[in-house]
């Protein structure tokens, strides 16, 4: 059988995206096949971090996702009685060339990255096309695809498994995916109701910290998305109904009890790490290798920090003999994060929100007085301090 000269990359959403980006910028022809017959337009992720655009930046598309989205420079903490606790991430001006977020549906940074890529040699997508077995040799790997009821067999010199949570190239790896399922399902509702007219000196994104039912705010175009965890006592009927939706939303601003409801996802949360995020010539980033919990907001970005750390050394190894000990530092640095910073951070996250440390308000008061600890913290969050330590290990 050919061999392709080209990386294969499973799943076209942002990390495969990205992946396919990286590897194009810089010179490696990429075939992406994706499941889907077209780009997913599921909302999902919106929240893009500092260094998160500073690598969308070095692709062509930071710009167009700024354009489409909004710019939070602050974000704060909330109990029910008001603000605890606001952060600016001006503060970290030297640590990044974009210090803020940026508020955006996952869907609109895939568009933007695949209509550039469609501009450029080297690239191509196929849709309807599910990468379902996997095999590899010494010199390519080889992929078994599900297309109109029929297989194939192809070639090529290394595959990126960026297929998502219920990953076929993690399954046909057969790498274990340790970790657990939180209790509560989250419900996230989308409405146009305006919270700023309703919440005293509410930003772009608020934690609203409480023992009973916890909650955040999150301001996208036109929207503000509200999420709640729920108790296995609600029924998923009963959840995603506006009714229930609505009482939900009065719980957080009361004039919001009759708001229209835009959209409903009900979800399950899990914190998972796969054991190992390379076998040869596969690797695994983003959601098929890792999960966690979205508040942070470090789900989507740390699968885009993965696939950026992993092209680069593809691209080296491209027209060099590769190194063994360079290819296998992607996962020394891209796993070892992920247990150090991404599942410990959100899981600290939303432990916080749930109160059960009486200190958790004053210790913030606290650190956002602090210059220094101010400045830390936001390292912290904004996940540059994670990218800081991968490149020391």
């Amino acid at each position: 059988m050919a061999i392709e000269e080209r990386v294969f990359v499973a799943g076209a959403g942002p990390v495969g995206l990205a992946a396919a980006a990286n590897l194009v910028r810089n010179g490696v022809p990429v075939t992406v096949f994706e499941a889907g017959d077209a780009l997913s337009e599921e909302s999902r992720a919106s929240t893009f971090h500092p260094p998160t655009l500073d690598m969308l930046d070095d692709l062509g598309a930071a710009e167009p996702l700024m354009a489409h989205g909004l710019i939070a420079p602050r974000f704060q903490y909330r109990s029910r009685d008001g603000v605890i606790a606001t952060f600016d991430f001006s503060t970290i001006a030297d640590a990044t060339r974009h210090p803020f977020r940026v508020q955006s549906e996952q869907f609109k940074l895939t568009r933007i990255l695949h209509e550039a890529l469609l501009r450029k040699q080297g690239y191509r997508i196929e849709f309807g096309c599910r990468v379902a077995g996997v095999e590899q040799d010494g010199g390519a790997v080889h992929v078994t695809l599900e297309r109109n009821g029929s297989t194939q067999r192809r070639s090529g010199r290394w595959l990126v498994g960026a297929d998502g949570a219920r990953s076929e190239v993690r399954h046909a790896l057969g790498f274990e995916f340790s970790g657990f399922t939180w209790p509560e399902r989250f419900l996230v509702i989308s409405t146009p109701f305006d919270f700023r007219n309703a919440l005293e000196d509410l930003v772009s994104v608020s934690y609203v910290a409480d023992p009973m039912r916890w909650h955040f705010l999150l301001e996208i175009p036109g929207l503000w998305r509200v999420m709640f965890p729920l108790t296995e006592t609600i029924s998923d009927d009963e959840a995603t109904s506006p009714t229930f939706a609505q009482a939900l939303l009065a719980e957080a601003a009361p004039a919001a009890a009759r708001c229209e409801i835009a959209h409903l996802t009900l979800y399950k949360v899990h914190q998972r790490v796969a054991k190992s995020f390379r076998r040869g010539r596969v690797f695994l980033a983003g959601d098929a290798a890792h999960l966690n919990n979205p508040l942070g907001g470090m789900g989507m970005n740390g699968g885009i920090h993965d696939a950026i750390n992993l092209t680069n050394r593809l691209a080296e190894a491209w027209n060099d003999t590769p190194s063994e000990r360079e290819l296998d530092s992607y996962e020394r640095q891209r796993r070892q994060i992920t247990v150090e910073y991404i599942e410990k951070q959100s899981i600290q996250n939303k432990r916080n929100l749930e109160c059960r440390n009486i200190d958790f308000a004053a210790e913030l008061r606290r650190t956002a007085a602090d210059p220094r600890r101010n400045y830390d913290y936001l390292l912290r969050v904004s996940m540059i301090a994670s990218l800081r330590r991968a490149a020391a290990l």
